[in-house]
C-alpha cells in the first residue's frame, strides 16, 4: 500500500531543513536591514543632518570669529528652516544651543530669527530655555526676542501643561521694565482659574492681564478695571510672521496659528493639550449637542479662541454658560486679528487675502448673529477702518458688523460714526447709499430690540454680558443717540435723494427705514416719535411710482395710531410719552397736504408747505393745476386711472350695443 502512494517530500520535517515562511521571513528582515543601513547612510551624508548633529555636539567656549565650521552649519540650517521649517527635532537643539550660550552671545540672536516650525514646536524645548532664562546670563534683547518667539508659535506648542507647572516662575519676570510688556502676553495665554498670584500696575499690559485675574478670582483684585481698554499686547511676531506664512503655503498644511485669519476647531485636535484632571472634557472631543449638555460643566476650551468663531457648539456652550473669561479671551483674539492681521495687514490686497479675509469676517457676522451681540474688539476696529475704508471692500461684510454695534453716547456718535459715514455716503454710487441705509436701518432696529428686552426702571444696559460690551445709560441718554441717528439718516436721505435724482430704489431703502421709526412707541415701547423731514415727505407723496406713496400712506398712518397711543398714556407715568410741540405740529402739516392734495384737489394754496407764484402757474397752460395731484391725475397713478377709464369705457360700448 506504501509502494501505491506517490510521495514527494518527506511527511515529517527535519529541523535541518529549512521551510519556505522562514526563508521569507530572513528574506524580509534581510530587505529591511539594508534599507535600514542605506537610511542611515543617507542622513550621515545629509548636510543638514550634519549641521545639527554639530550644534548638538559643539562644545562650550568655541569661539565665533573664523570658525568658517559654524557659519557652513548655520547657513546649513537657516535654509531649511526657510525653505520648509524646521522639525520638532530641530527646533530642540537649535533653541537649546541658542539659548545655553555655548558659544557666546554672537549666534543666540541670529538662530532664535530662523527658528521656524514646520510642525509643532515640543513642548520640553520650551521649559529648558525659560530655565535658560532664569540663569541671567542671556542678554535682554535676546531675552526679549524669545519671548516674542514664544508668543508667535504658542498655538503651535504641543502641550502647555509644563508650561503651566512654572508659571510662578514666569511670573518673577514681571518685575523686568524690558519684559514685562511680554511676559503679560504669555501670561494672559496660559493663565486659568487656578494660576496664583497678582500685583497691581496701571500699565495697560498688566491691566489686560490683571482683568482675567479678576473674572476668575475677584475677592483678589480689588482694582476697578474698565471694560473698554485700549490694545495692551502688541504684534510680536514681525521677525518670523512671513517666514512661516510662507513655510506653511509651501507645505500645503495650514498649522494652528494666530497668524491666519481662518482657524477651524476641527484644526486644535492635533493640539489638544492634555487634562491632568479626568473630569476636563476638551470641546473638540464634543460632536453633538447631547454630548455638551451632558459635559456642560467639565468643557476644556481651546487655547486658541480664533477656533470658536463658525462653531455653533462651541456657540452653544458660550451662549449657555456665559464664560466671562472665555468671552474675554475670544474679545482679545479678535481685537488682535482685526487689528495686526487686517487694518494694518502689510502683505497687500491678493485675491488669496481677501478670500481668507471675507471668510473670517463672514464668521464673525455668524458668530454675533447666534450670540445676538457685537465685541467692543470690533466695534473698535469699526471705528478705525471707516477712516480708511472706500466703500467698495468688503462691502457686505463690514456694513453687517456695523449694524451690530451697540448704542453709542450721542456725544461721540457724532465722531464716531457720522463723519466717516457721512464723506462715504455723498462720495459713493447709488447701491452703497442704498446699502448704507440698509445697515442703519439694521442698527436701529436692534437698538430698540435691545432696548425691548433690557430696559430697567432707572438704568438702560444696553449689553447682556457685561465682561467685554458693557454700556450704562440712562432712557434719557438712550433716546438722545437714538435720536441723533434718526436725524443724521434724515439729512442723508434729503440730500442723497437730491444726489440721485430720487431715484424709486433709494427712496425704497428711506421708506423701509421710516416704516421701522414710525412704529417706536406701539412696537418697540420707546416713549419717542420723530417724523421724515420734508425732504422726505415730500419726494415720497410726488414720486412717479404708486409704490412709494403708497408705502408713505402707511406710513403716516402708523405715526397716527402712535401718536394716538402715546396721547392715551399720559396719564400713566411709566409708560408717559412726551412729545415735542414741533413734532406735533410737522405731523399735522403732512396729514393735512396729504388730503388736500390727493383726496380735496387743493394743491398749492396757502400753508400747504408748496407755494408757487400764480403767474408761473398760469405760463404753465396747465388747467384746473390745482387737481395735478388728485387720486386721478398724480403722476403715481395716473396709469391706473387711464385703465380703469378703458374698462368702463369697454363696458359702456358693450352696453349701448
Amino acid at each position: 500500500m506504501a509502494t501505491g502512494l506517490n510521495v514527494t517530500g518527506p511527511l515529517i520535517s527535519d529541523p535541518s531543513f529549512p521551510s519556505d515562511q522562514s526563508v521569507s521571513s530572513r528574506s524580509i528582515n534581510k530587505s529591511l536591514r539594508v534599507a535600514e543601513k542605506e537610511r542611515r547612510k543617507l542622513e550621515a551624508e545629509d548636510p543638514f543632518v550634519l549641521a545639527l548633529k554639530y550644534f548638538s555636539d559643539v562644545e562650550a567656549g568655541t569661539p565665533v570669529i573664523g570658525n568658517d565650521e559654524f557659519e557652513k552649519n548655520l547657513v546649513q540650517v537657516e535654509k531649511v528652516a526657510y525653505s520648509k521649517g524646521l522639525s520638532p527635532e530641530g527646533i530642540s537643539i537649535m533653541l537649546e544651543f541658542s539659548m545655553s550660550l555655548r558659544m557666546g552671545n554672537a549666534p543666540c540672536v541670529r538662530v532664535l530669527k530662523c527658528l521656524i516650525p514646520a510642525t509643532v514646536v515640543p513642548q520640553e524645548a520650551v521649559v529648558r530655555a525659560v530655565a535658560w532664562l532664569c540663569v541671567g546670563k542671556i542678554p535682554i534683547s535676546a531675552q526679549v526676542l524669545f519671548i516674542k518667539w514664544v508668543l508667535t508659535v504658542f498655538d503651535m506648542i504641543d502641550a502647555k501643561d509644563q508650561l503651566r507647572a512654572i508659571y510662578g516662575f514666569i511670573f518673577n519676570f514681571v518685575t523686568e521694565e524690558n519684559l514685562c510688556p511680554f511676559i503679560c502676553h504669555l501670561l494672559y495665554l496660559l493663565t486659568r482659574k487656578e494660576s496664583g498670584k497678582s500685583h497691581i500696575f496701571m500699565q495697560p499690559f498688566l491691566l489686560h492681564l490683571l482683568s482675567l485675574y479678576k473674572v476668575f478670582c475677584p475677592e483678589l483684585v480689588t482694582l476697578s478695571i474698565q471694560s473698554r481698554m485700549k490694545t495692551g499686547f502688541r504684534n510680536h511676531n514681525a521677525p518670523w510672521k512671513s517666514a512661516l506664512i510662507a513655510v506653511q503655503k509651501r507645505s500645503g498644511s495650514q498649522v494652528a496659528s494666530s497668524t491666519s485669519f481662518l482657524f477651524t476647531l476641527h484644526q486644535m485636535q492635533c493640539l489638544t493639550e492634555p487634562s491632568v484632571s479626568k473630569r476636563v472634557v476638551p470641546l473638540v472631543q464634543l460632536h453633538s449637542f447631547a454630548q455638551l449638555l451632558k459635559n456642560m460643566h467639565c468643557v476644556e476650551l481651546p487655547a486658541q479662541m480664533g477656533s470658536l468663531l463658525g462653531s455653533s457648539l462651541a456657540l452653544h456652550y458660550l451662549d449657555c454658560v456665559q464664560d466671562e473669561s472665555a468671552l474675554l479671551r475670544l474679545n482679545f483674539w479678535l481685537g488682535y486679528a482685526l487689528h495686526e492681521e487686517f487694518l494694518f495687514c502689510g502683505d497687500g490686497g491678493s485675491s488669496q487675502n481677501l478670500e481668507e479675509a471675507q471668510q473670517f469676517l463672514n464668521k464673525l457676522l455668524f458668530t454675533q448673529d447666534f450670540l445676538q451681540e457685537g465685541f467692543s474688539s470690533s466695534e473698535a476696529f469699526l471705528y478705525k477702518f471707516l477712516r480708511v475704508w472706500d466703500g467698495s471692500l468688503l462691502r457686505s461684510q463690514v456694513l453687517g458688523l456695523l449694524s451690530n454695534i451697540p448704542v453709542i453716547p450721542s456725544i461721540k456718535i457724532g465722531q464716531f460714526l457720522f463723519e466717516p459715514l457721512m464723506q462715504l455716503f455723498f462720495t459713493s454710487s447709488l447701491f452703497f447709499k442704498c446699502g448704507l441705509i440698509e445697515c442703519l436701518n439694521n442698527m436701529l432696529s436692534k437698538w430698540l430690540c435691545w432696548n425691548t428686552v433690557y430696559c430697567l426702571e432707572d438704568n438702560l444696559d444696553i449689553s447682556p454680558n457685561k465682561s467685554h460690551t458693557s454700556i450704562n445709560m440712562t432712557l434719557t441718554d438712550f433716546k438722545d443717540s437714538l435720536m441723533e441717528l434718526v436725524h443724521f439718516v434724515g439729512r442723508l436721505a434729503s440730500v442723497g435723494l437730491q444726489l440721485e435724482g430720487y431715484n424709486s430704489l433709494l427712496l425704497s431703502f428711506i421708506l423701509d427705514f421710516y416704516e421701522t421709526v414710525c412704529d417706536m412707541f406701539v412696537k418697540y415701547e420707546l416713549p419717542l416719535v420723530l417724523v421724515p423731514p420734508a425732504g422726505v415727505f415730500y419726494p415720497a407723496l410726488f414720486a412717479t411710482d404708486p409704490v412709494s406713496v403708497d408705502r408713505l400712506a402707511y406710513i403716516m398712518y402708523r405715526y397716527q395710531v402712535n401718536l394716538t397711543e402715546a396721547k392715551s398714556h399720559r396719564k400713566q407715568p411709566k409708560k408717559a410719552c412726551r412729545i415735542s410741540h414741533h413734532t406735533l405740529c410737522d405731523f399735522n402739516h403732512y396729514m393735512s397736504v396729504m388730503v388736500n392734495c390727493l383726496w380735496n384737489s387743493k394743491m398749492f394754496e396757502p400753508d400747504m408747505g408748496i407755494q408757487l407764484k400764480e403767474e408761473l402757474l398760469l405760463k404753465a397752460n396747465i388747467p384746473e393745476y390745482w387737481e395735478s395731484f388728485n387720486f386721478i391725475h398724480h403722476p403715481a397713478f395716473l396709469s391706473y386711472a387711464v385703465d380703469f377709464h378703458h374698462k368702463v369705457s369697454v363696458n359702456y360700448l358693450y352696453v349701448m350695443f
